[in-house]
């Protein structure tokens, strides 16, 4: 769907992206939240991407994200492709690495829109194309001792 524009404050005055990263630390949501604030947008989806207890019907002990050195300019590609799609007002991505406990957050991604409509399906394309186009690989210890690595693309 190409953006369409009813009003002047629906076009980002700015570059729409306001915020990505791929980090080793704790994420924030309130910095994801507050990063895509916008006066203008009517609607902000957000999604936050939790570690899980079980995959494939193994229970899950942790798990550990590594990253490409390219990883972030392919989440910038991601983001743009987003804001070309929709009018986004702001956009927000940010990704963990390292070692997780189960129930951390592995990824939040925002996104604020002039309509919820608009707001909910950038966010839905953002996460999906996050997710299989960006080069973040998942290792997965399970309780059993065995383990597995699951890639992003």
């Amino acid at each position: 769907m190409a953006p369409t524009y009813d009003h002047p404050g629906e076009r980002a005055g700015q570059d729409p992206i306001r915020l990505l990263a791929i980090r080793d630390e704790p994420l924030s949501l309130d910095e994801v939240f507050k990063a895509v604030g916008d006066d203008a947008a009517g609607g902000t989806a957000l999604f936050v991407g939790t570690v899980r207890n079980h995959d494939g019907g193994a229970d899950v002990d942790e798990l550990g994200y590594s990253s490409h050195p390219t990883a972030e300019a392919e989440m910038r590609r991601v983001a743009e492709k987003v804001a070309a799609t929709y009018p986004v007002r702001a956009l927000a991505a940010v990704h963990r690495v390292g070692d997780l406990r189960v129930g951390e957050p592995a990824v939040i991604v925002a996104v604020s829109c002039p309509h919820r409509g608009e707001a909910f399906e950038a966010c839905r394309m953002l996460i999906d194309d996050l997710k299989h186009e960006v080069p973040i690989w998942k290792h997965q210890r399970f309780s059993d001792g065995s383990q597995e690595w699951v890639g992003a693309c």
